[in-house]
This record gives structure tokens, sequence and C-alpha cells, in this order.
């Protein structure tokens, strides 16, 4: 099944590459000749994944997917949320997203907090929704030269080393990224599935 993954996030394709392999064929924004910046006005990741699978949707006529993702952060209420990618500003820098973070934290014992990713896919017309999460805490400064975003500074439950330490087959061990997306193949298999039992019936 060929689909159109409405992001120019390089990372983030290659994170959903790597879980989907051969069961999904890809199309970034840029391969589907597509070159826009799809805004995210909303105030949770569902409103703004399905702001952009929407858009794409409408443009092309052809089956796509977005995803948003936010790390939450207990002692921040939820901070940065939605806006994890332009935390400290427009312009979208991890280094000073970072540095707010960490400066927002500096006196706060409770360093717990969480990834949540939503995925909206549109398949012949309609949404679906698929959520993944990772819980773990923020650490007191950055540690590791992979990953992107806020990895650097995030431990997941269950491991002493930050994404950002990790290569992409220990990362997607605990990754958001990936339940959400492993829920969206099982989903799309079961579809597939089904379609071709009525195909044959017919």
């Amino acid at each position: 099944m060929k689909l159109i993954f409405a992001s120019n996030n390089q990372h983030k394709v290659d994170e959903i590459r790597h879980v989907t392999g051969s069961s999904l064929e890809l199309l970034t924004l840029k391969e589907a000749g597509i070159d826009i910046d799809i805004p995210e006005p909303h105030d949770t990741l569902e409103q703004n994944a399905s702001e952009k699978s929407m858009t794409i949707y409408q443009m092309t006529k052809t089956s796509c997917f977005s995803e948003d993702t936010g790390l939450e952060v207990a002692a921040l209420n939820g901070e940065p949320g939605v806006k994890s990618a332009r935390y400290a500003g427009e312009n979208k820098s991890f280094d000073k997203n970072i540095e707010k973070l960490l400066n927002k934290l500096k006196d706060k014992a409770d360093r717990k907090a969480r990834f949540r990713t939503v995925i909206s896919l549109i398949l012949d017309g309609e949404e679906h929704l698929f959520e993944g999460t990772c819980n773990g805490r923020i650490l007191h400064e950055r540690k590791g030269l992979h990953g992107f975003g806020y990895d650097s500074v995030f431990i997941p439950e269950g491991s002493e080393k930050t994404f950002a330490e990790m290569n992409p087959e220990e990362k997607s061990q605990y990754s958001h990224r990936k339940k959400a997306t492993g829920k969206l193949v099982a989903f799309l298999t079961e579809y597939n599935h089904i379609k071709h039992i009525s195909e044959s019936n017919y």
C-alpha cells in the first residue's frame, strides 16, 4: 500500500520507515511533489495531526497520514505539549527548546515526563487515530549525540540511557512513535485482509 506521510521532518520519516519496513510504501511530502508548511494552530496533538492529514488529503485525494508528537512534563502542567517544536520560538531550535525546558525545571524535584504521539490516518476519506506514549524522566543535563528534539534529556522508564545515547534498534524498544506506528500498521494489515476477502467473494 502506498501512503503519503504528511511530514518534511526526515528524522520522523526515518523512524517510521524503520518500523514499517517493506509493509508500506511511504512518500514524504517532498517525494509527493508537495511543497508546503502545514500550520499547527490547535491546542491538542489530535487536532494538529488531523489538520495536517486533512490538508494533504484535500489536496491530493490520496490516502495519507500525519503525526504530531509532544513532550508532556508533569511538573510543568503538561508543557511543552503541542508547542514542543516551537517551545522557545517559531524558529524550531532544538537547543533553545532544551535550554528553556531545563531552566524551567531547575528547581523542580519531580522530573517525570512522557512523550506522546498521535497519528491521523485518512483512508478512503475516513479518519482513524492511533496513539503511542513513552513514560520517563528529564535529566538535569544533556547526554548523547543521536536523535533529535528532546532526546538528549529524556530517559525512558526501564533504561539508563537517554534516547540520544541509543541506536535506532534500542530506541524502538521504547519509542512512542513506534507504538503509534505499530497500531497504524496493524490496522492497515487488517484493512487490506478484509478488503482482499471481500474482493475475492465479489
